[in-house]
């Protein structure tokens, strides 16, 4: 083979070199399983040895490949080792070089193989070990650029930089050792080598990217976990905001009842305590966002019997059509209170005579039907829309189903044909 084809020859073998460490780093990111293990910081004895084996094993089929059909761009031995070191430790390094030096060695004949790679899974756990904020690896760029320029622009002040560059540095000198190692010993370890001076380069910066270009994939997958993370946050925080102003607010109105009603009917104010002091041991004792509906009907009992109190049995009476099979079933927790208590204050306290409010639960097309209706005054023309966010307590029913369903909730506002008005919620069968 001619100089020329033989160089181009190298370097098509560098290029799929890299696409095929980029694509082992891609499948692997799809297991949550090896995700938990490469972004675990302190990873234990147990998980580096797994760490180092799972990275071991996918080394050792590149190897064999490279053993048995000749196709060298599949070995991937020393920079998985190193790989395998920095992100794991010394063991997890071993581990790694080891597995892949095996079919080297025993179908290879290859006999400087293992010590040359557990040298690299070391040289990797060494590395780890010289790192000031061991997050500090997911900066670790195949960009030479960006590693001289954070060099030069860390050097002072910031240890990260110096690791960066040594790392960098590192990883050449292994590939610069194996080359003059198989050079000294012809056939005991395999090495890639091409005597002009940019094929040399490229070789040993293709080592680097492809420790780096990995790292890179892993880092963007771990960024999105954090991400997901942040959210998953920000909505817990925007539900616990949420019902922390659902609770204080039906507070206020049953503490002006019973102070209503202190004075004049002691008996009656001890009843709505009493009532009262259930519906808070319920409160401290649940932190959940979701709760059985047969825990939130009971909820929903304490409640109404303090307001049957407030407006006499005569002027407020509650049905409810409740279907078994729905008690088990899942609901966010305080969702029926506000609707009721604004069922109440808008729809019946206006009357005289009061009225009813009636509850139903129903499973209808695959969801979970909630619907308080009342007897109560309605909604006169043109004020549907105004309903819709109507007080504090309605407005936060609708933020919560909107947060925890996304658009697999219904909230429906009706005034029905005899008067009054329906509430309706629809919302996925989840159950305990």
């Amino acid at each position: 083979m001619d100089p020329s084809s033989a160089r181009e020859l190298v370097l098509l073998v560098l290029l799929v070199k890299i696409l095929a460490a980029a694509a082992i780093a891609s499948i692997l990111a799809r297991f949550a399983s090896f995700k938990q293990l490469v972004f675990t910081s302190e990873k234990t004895l147990r998980e580096r040895l797994i760490f180092g084996l799972v990275l071991g094993l996918a080394l050792l089929f590149g190897v064999t490949l490279r053993v048995i059909f000749r196709f060298s761009a599949s070995d991937l031995s020393l920079e998985g080792a190193a790989l395998a070191g920095v992100l794991g430790g010394y063991l997890s390094g071993m581990v790694a070089g080891g597995l892949a030096a095996l079919p080297a060695m025993l179908l290879g004949q290859e006999l400087l193989a293992l010590p040359a790679m557990l040298l690299a899974g070391a040289a990797g756990g060494f590395a780890r070990g010289l790192i000031p904020n061991k997050d500090d690896v997911w900066h670790f760029s195949p960009f030479i650029d960006l590693n001289l320029s954070r060099w030069f622009r860390q050097r002072f002040g910031h240890p990260r930089g110096d690791w960066q560059m040594f790392f960098f540095v590192l990883l050449i000198l292994l590939e610069a050792g194996r080359i003059h190692l198989g050079r000294a010993f012809p056939g005991w370890v395999f090495y890639l080598w091409n005597p002009y001076p940019l094929i040399v380069v490229a070789i040993c910066l293709t080592t680097v990217a492809s420790v780096a270009i990995p790292v890179t994939i892993w880092k963007n997958v771990r960024n999105e976990m954090l991400i997901e993370e942040q959210r998953r946050l920000l909505v817990q925080a925007r539900l616990d905001a949420l019902t922390a102003q659902i609770n204080p607010h039906f507070l206020f109105n049953t503490l002006n009842s019973i102070s209503s009603l202190i004075r004049i009917d002691p008996e009656t104010a001890r009843q709505v305590i009493f009532r009262l002091s259930n519906i808070l041991r319920r409160l401290l004792k649940k932190h959940e966002n979701f709760t059985a509906l047969s825990d939130e009907l009971a909820f929903i009992d304490d409640y109404l019997a303090i307001e049957v109190i407030r407006f006499g049995e005569d002027k407020l009476k509650i049905i409810k059509e409740i279907e078994e099979q729905t008690l088990p079933l899942m609901v966010p927790s305080m969702l029926l209170q506000p609707i009721i208590e604004n069922a109440i204050r808008h729809g019946l306290s206006p009357k005289v005579e009061g009225g009813t409010i009636r509850l139903r639960s129903a499973r209808e097309n695959g969801r979970l039907l909630l619907e308080v209706r009342d007897d109560g005054v309605g909604i006169g023309p043109g004020q549907l829309e105004r309903a819709q966010g109507q007080g504090i307590g309605m407005r936060n029913v609708r933020e919560r189903l909107r947060v925890l369903y996304g658009s697999e909730y219904t909230f429906q506002i009706e005034t029905p044909a005899e008067g009054g008005t329906s509430i309706r919620i629809g919302v996925p069968l989840f159950s305990n």
